[in-house]
C-alpha cells in the first residue's frame, strides 16, 4: 500500500507529530492537521461563516466549519494522488461520523500513554526564547542547562507546558476524544500502540499496523 489513509489518535504529548513525520517520509502522504488546515483556509466561505471570524473572536471553530475545511484538505490530497495522515481530527464522535462519510481510512492508530508519562513529557519541554528550538529536560536536554545549543538563547517553559495546563489538556482530551477512540474500537478499525516505548519502537509498531491494513 503506497498511499495509505491513516488517522493518528492520542493525547497531547503522545508523539503524534514525530510519527506523522515518519509516515510522510516513508509513504509520501500529506500531513493534515486541523490547525494547519484552518490557517491555510481561514477565509474559506462556508454556510456558517469563515474560520477567520471565529479565530479572531477567540471562539472555537464550530464542527460544520471544521468539517468543511478538513474535507477540502483531504480532497486536495486525493486530487494530487496522495494518501494522508490525519492528526488532530476528529475531536468528537460527530466529527468521526462525518469523516466516515467522506473517506475510508486504512488504519486508525491510537497511541496509549499513561497520564503520569504524559505529564512528564509535557512539563519537561523547553523552547528557546530566541530561535524557537525545542528541547526536553529528560529526553532531549541541551548541552548546558537552560541554554540553547543552536544560538545560545535562554530556554523557557511555555505557559501551556505547566503541570496545571497539561492536566487540563489531558482532561479535555479524555472528555472529548476518548469517545472517538471507542468509536473506532467498536468499528474494529483501531490499532492500539504502546506509546511509552522508544520512538523507534513506536514507529516499528505503527508501520506494522499500516502494512497489516493492506
Amino acid at each position: 500500500m503506497s498511499q495509505p489513509k491513516i488517522l493518528l489518535l492520542g493525547p497531547p504529548g503522545a508523539g503524534k507529530g514525530t510519527q506523522s513525520a515518519n509516515l510522510v517520509e516513508t509513504y509520501g502522504v500529506e500531513h493534515v492537521t486541523t490547525g494547519d488546515a484552518l490557517r491555510a483556509n481561514k477565509d474559506m466561505e462556508t454556510e456558517h461563516g469563515t474560520p477567520r471570524e471565529y479565530m479572531e473572536a477567540g471562539e472555537l471553530v464550530p464542527d460544520p466549519v471544521v468539517n468543511e475545511i478538513v474535507q477540502a484538505a483531504l480532497s486536495e490530497a486525493a486530487d494530487s494522488g496522495s494518501g494522508f495522515v490525519l492528526d488532530g481530527y476528529p475531536r468528537n464522535v460527530d466529527q468521526a461520523e462525518y469523516l466516515a462519510e467522506i473517506t475510508d481510512l486504512d488504519v486508525a492508530a491510537y497511541f496509549d500513554v499513561s497520564d503520569d508519562e504524559l505529564i512528564d513529557r509535557l512539563t519537561g519541554r523547553r523552547v528557546c526564547d530566541d530561535c524557537g528550538t525545542n528541547f526536553h529536560v529528560k529526553y532531549a536536554p541541551p548541552e548546558e542547562e537552560g541554554v540553547c545549543d543552536e544560538c545560545g538563547g535562554e530556554l523557557i517553559q511555555r505557559d501551556d507546558d505547566t503541570e496545571e495546563t497539561a492536566r487540563e489538556r489531558l482532561r479535555v482530551f479524555e472528555e472529548n476524544t476518548l469517545p472517538v477512540v471507542e468509536f473506532y474500537d467498536d468499528e474494529g478499525d483501531l490499532a492500539r500502540i504502546d506509546g511509552e516505548q522508544s520512538p523507534d519502537e513506536v514507529w516499528e509498531d505503527l508501520q506494522s499496523a499500516v502494512e497489516d491494513a493492506q
